[in-house]
Parts: structure tokens; sequence; C-alpha cells
């Protein structure tokens, strides 16, 4: 998988929306690695609530949002970097699956973090330049034509093994959107249902996975402008949906998913 990381003095890449990565992005695998401004130094603080259960479910979703209890738990065991993990783009039914890891600093979280499909899009454009600027990044994408060879599932769980994995510092530990942990992360991966709504980390990789693929669908719908990809991002919308139908589909539909796999010969 190509990987852009850092160079030899920590200088960091230009900003993922820029001409040119949507070739690399959209069309096969691709990784992209960020580092803060300012390096954070993490170290463990003092605990007042301990880590929630892998396996609770809905009960125990707070109803203020996301907060920073879990990372805290895994602090009091001793790690140290912890990475939140979601990915944007499994129902789509065009452009890649994109997944981000991101380790924040405790000591410097970006104000109004929360599930990216709860926020405005000016909102979480904000936030996504808050968190390049403060926390450790990376995120990676898959494309159509990867998740139609491996099914979406496992292409979802690809992009987050290596989004972690290419972080610009090693993470102890990994909490995960879902309740999946990728077979190369299981040493230091935890799965939580709805982790976007209960992690400050988690949510943070949420947004950046959806302002990075937005990004990516407003770059194809300029190559392929036909589908309005800027408006619906490759998700099963009405408009989308004529377009197929009257166009046929592009290189970037994924021709495993209805309605497209029924047209093949």
């Amino acid at each position: 998988m190509d990987c852009c990381p850092v160079d030899k003095f920590g200088n960091r890449p230009p900003h993922p929306t820029l001409p040119g990565l949507y070739r690399e992005s959209v069309l096969r695998r691709f990784a992209y690695v960020f580092v803060p401004k300012t390096v954070p130094f993490f170290r463990p603080t003092a605990l007042k609530s301990s880590m929630p259960d892998t396996d609770s479910l809905f009960s125990q979703i707070p109803d203020t949002g996301p907060d920073f209890s879990i990372e805290e738990g895994l602090f009091s065991e001793g790690k140290k970097a912890v990475a939140g993990v979601d990915e944007a783009g499994r129902g789509p039914l065009a452009g890649p699956v994109v997944a981000a890891a991101v380790i924040l600093d405790p000591d410097n979280i970006p104000n109004g973090l929360n599930d990216s499909k709860k926020l405005t899009e000016i909102s979480r454009e904000t936030l996504f330049q808050n968190i390049l600027e403060t926390s450790y990044v990376s995120w990676a994408s898959l494309p159509a034509s990867v998740i139609d060879k491996i099914n979406i599932r496992e292409a979802s769980l690809s992009a987050m093994t290596t989004s972690v994995q290419q972080l610009p510092i090693k993470a102890d530990a990994a909490i995960i959107d879902g309740r999946d942990v990728p077979s190369d992360l299981l040493e230091i991966g935890r799965a939580y249902v709805k982790g976007d709504a209960r992690s400050l980390s988690i949510s943070a990789a949420s947004i950046v996975a959806k302002v990075t693929r937005d990004q990516i669908m407003k770059r194809a719908a300029q190559c392929f402008p036909q589908y309005g990809f800027e408006r619906h991002k490759g998700y099963g919308s009405k408009s989308h949906r004529l377009a197929i139908d009257e166009l046929g589909p592009c290189p970037i539909h994924r021709m495993t998913f209805s309605p497209m796999k029924n047209l093949r010969i």
C-alpha cells in the first residue's frame, strides 16, 4: 500500500484535497499521515472513571455526547498512545471506503468533537483542521475495485488496520467504532458499539474519515460530473440511481452493490 509519511524534518504533507490526490485515493489503495504542528507528549493522567466494558451496548452510551473516559481507562492500564479509529463510506454505491486513526493530545483536545453524522459540514471541516493541528492523524482508503474483490466489511477493516499502522507514532491501544477488531490489531484493539458517540478519539477519527471522503468525492465529481457526486457523495440517492439508470456505472462504482450488480453480464 502506498504511503506518504512526514519528511525527516517533521513537515506535514500537503492538504489531502489538493489536485492529484483524487486519482490515487479513489482508484487505488492509499494512505496519508499528519503530525501536529506542536508535537504533544502523552502521559497518563489521574482517573476518576473506569473504562466501559467493550461489549456494553446502547444503554451505556452517554446522552451528553462523547467523552474521554474510555481513553482514561486505558491510561490507567499503562497505555500512553490511544488511537481512535473509524471509517466512512461503507454504504455508498460509489467511491472508496476511508478509515482514519487519531491520537488526541489529552491536554489539547479540540472543542466540539462529536459523531460526524451529528455535525454540520462547516463544523466538520473546522474540526478537521483543528484535529490536524493538534493530533497525530493517519487515514487510508480502499477503492471500489478492491471493495468488489474482498467485500466492504473486509475493505473497511483493512483500511482501519492501515490507518493505525501508518500513524507517525506507534499506538499501544486502538479503540474502534463498531463490533469488529481487525485481525492485525487484536493485540491492541478493542471495539465499541456506537463508539463515535462515546469516545472523543473515535469521534475525531469519524470526522477525519468523513471530511476526507467527502473531499475525495468532490474531486470525483470533476471527473464524472454527470453523477452529482459532489451532492450525494456516492450514496444511493434518487438522483444518483436515476443517473446510473440513464448512464450506467462509471469506473468508481461498486459493481457488487445494487443496482450495478444487476447490470453485469
